[in-house]
C-alpha cells in the first residue's frame, strides 16, 4: 500500500474519472442503470471508510472495479438464491468467461483497438434507449457517467431540479422493468440512438469545457472523457458526418485548454487569450474530422456546423484576423438547422463582432424578450458587453453585475465583476 497525504481527497478525484467505467461495468452484470449505480455508491462508501486509515491501494482503480463486480455478482447469487435458481446465474449474465475478479482487475483504460467492447460507450447507448423519451435518456446519462450533479444537469436544460430528478428516476425505473442490456446496438438501431448519444456527448463535454458551478472554471477530465468516446463513435461509425463534426468541435475547443486560464488560475476570454499556447496538434485533427464530414454527401449538420465556426476561430493567428463574416454567417446556417435561444444568443456574439454591437444588442434583445433564458448568466454578459461596445457604461455594469449574480461558478462570478469593475474605466484602462 502506498498512503498520498489526504486519501479522501484522491479518492474523490479519481472517481470523477472512474465512476462512469464502474457502472458501465456492474451494469453490463445486473443490467439495471440504478441498481448499478446503487451498487457503485457503495463501493465508493467502502473506500471513504477503508482507504484513510488503510491507505490507497497500489491500484485504486483496478480495487473499486474489483470491488463493484464482486458486489454486483454477490447480488446476483442472492437473487438467484432467493429465487431457487442459483445455477442459472452463469447463462444469464453477459460477462467474460474468465472469473469476474480478474476481469475485474485489469487495468479499466479503454481498449480502442475494441470499441464496441467500452463498458462506458454501452452504458450511453443503454441510456439512450428508445424505451426512454429523449429528455429523460440524455438526463440519465448525464448523472451516471458524466459526473454531473442533478443541479447542473437542470442548468444544461434551463429546467427546474425537481423535473430532472424526476426524469431520471423514471428512466431508472423504465429501463430496468424493460430489461434493457448493456451493450452498444448494431447497424439501423445504432443509428437510430446517435442522436441522443450525440448530445450527451456534447453537453459532458461542455461541462468540461466551462463548468456550471464550484470552484474551477473548468473540468479537463469530462472533457477528456467526452473526447475519448467521440472518437470511439468516430472509428465506429467513420462515415456518419454529425459524427465527425462533433468529434472535430470537440478537438478544436479543447486545444485552447493550456490558453484558457491565466497562471494564477483566472480565466482568460477567448479574445484575450495567447494562441501560441493552443494545442496545435489537437487543432490539426479536428480541422482533420471536419475535411471528412464535409466530404460527405448532404449538408452539414448541427455539429459540423459549429465545427466550422470553431475552425474559423482556429485558423486566425491572432483575434484580429478572425473572419467574423463567415462565423456570422455559419450562425445563420446553425440557426436555421438546430433554432434554439442559445444559438441565437451565439449568433448575436458573431453579428456584433462582424457588422456592429448595435447589430448584435438587437439580436439579444430579441431574445431577452422572449424570457426563454430567463436565469441563463450568458445572456446579459453578452448585452453587457455589446452596451459596453455602445459606450452605455452604466447599463453594462449593471447588466455585468446581473450575470455574475446568476452563475454559480466561483471563477465566472470573479471575472464577470472584474469586468463590472472594467466597463467603467476608460477603453485604454480597461484593457
Amino acid at each position: 500500500m502506498t498512503e498520498p497525504a489526504d486519501p479522501a481527497r484522491s479518492l474523490a478525484a479519481l472517481w470523477h474519472l472512474e465512476a462512469a467505467r464502474v457502472i458501465g461495468r456492474v451494469t453490463r452484470i445486473v443490467r439495471d442503470v440504478g441498481l448499478a449505480e446503487d451498487i457503485a455508491q457503495d463501493v465508493l462508501l467502502t473506500a471513504l471508510e477503508r482507504w484513510p486509515a488503510d491507505g490507497m491501494p497500489a491500484n485504486p482503480a483496478a480495487w473499486l472495479m474489483t470491488a463493484a463486480s464482486h458486489r454486483a455478482l454477490d447480488h446476483l447469487r442472492h437473487a438467484a438464491m432467493a429465487a431457487g435458481k442459483e445455477g442459472a446465474i452463469g447463462h444469464d449474465m453477459d460477462f467474460h468467461h474468465q472469473s469476474a475478479a480478474d476481469e475485474a482487475a485489469e487495468r479499466v483504460d479503454a481498449n480502442l483497438d475494441d470499441p464496441v467492447g467500452d463498458d462506458v460507450l454501452r452504458l450511453i447507448f443503454t441510456a439512450c434507449h428508445p424505451v426512454l423519451p429523449p429528455e429523460a435518456r440524455c438526463a440519465l446519462t448525464l448523472k451516471v457517467m458524466g459526473g454531473l450533479s442533478t443541479a447542473e444537469i437542470a442548468r444544461a436544460y434551463l429546467k427546474p431540479e425537481a423535473t430532472i430528478a424526476q426524469r431520471i428516476v423514471r428512466a431508472k425505473r423504465s429501463l430496468a422493468a424493460a430489461r434493457v442490456p448493456c451493450e452498444v446496438p448494431r447497424g439501423a438501431e445504432l443509428v437510430a440512438r446517435l442522436d441522443s448519444v450525440l448530445e450527451v456527448i456534447y453537453l459532458i463535454f461542455n461541462e468540461g469545457y466551462a463548468a456550471t458551478a464550484g470552484e474551477d472554471w473548468m473540468r479537463p477530465a469530462l472533457a477528456e472523457e467526452a473526447q475519448r468516446l467521440g472518437r470511439v463513435l468516430a472509428s465506429l461509425l467513420p462515415d456518419e458526418g454529425e459524427v465527425l463534426g462533433l468529434l472535430a468541435l470537440m478537438e478544436i475547443q479543447a486545444s485552447r485548454f493550456a490558453a484558457r486560464l491565466s497562471a494564477s488560475g483566472e480565466p482568460i476570454l477567448l479574445m484575450d487569450q495567447d494562441r501560441s499556447r493552443w494545442d496545435r496538434l489537437l487543432i490539426r485533427r479536428g480541422l482533420d474530422a471536419l475535411a471528412r464530414a464535409e466530404t460527405l454527401p448532404g449538408p452539414l449538420g448541427p455539429y459540423a456546423a459549429q465545427a466550422a465556426i470553431a475552425a474559423c476561430h482556429a485558423r486566425a493567428t491572432r483575434a484580429d484576423d478572425t473572419d467574423w463574416s463567415r462565423i456570422a454567417a455559419l450562425y445563420d446556417i446553425l440557426a436555421h438547422i438546430a433554432p434554439s435561444p442559445v444559438v441565437r444568443l451565439n449568433q448575436a456574439v458573431a453579428v456584433g463582432m462582424a457588422f456592429g454591437a448595435a447589430a448584435g444588442l438587437e439580436i439579444a434583445d430579441r431574445v431577452r424578450a422572449e424570457g426563454k433564458l430567463d436565469g441563463y448568466p450568458l445572456l446579459p454578459a453578452v448585452r453587457a458587453d455589446l452596451l459596453a461596445r455602445l459606450g452605455r457604461q452604466d447599463e453594462a455594469r449593471a447588466e455585468f453585475l446581473r450575470a455574475a449574480g446568476l452563475t454559480r461558478n466561483a471563477r465566472e462570478r470573479a471575472l464577470l465583476r472584474a469586468r463590472a469593475d472594467a466597463s467603467m474605466r476608460p477603453p485604454s484602462e480597461a484593457r
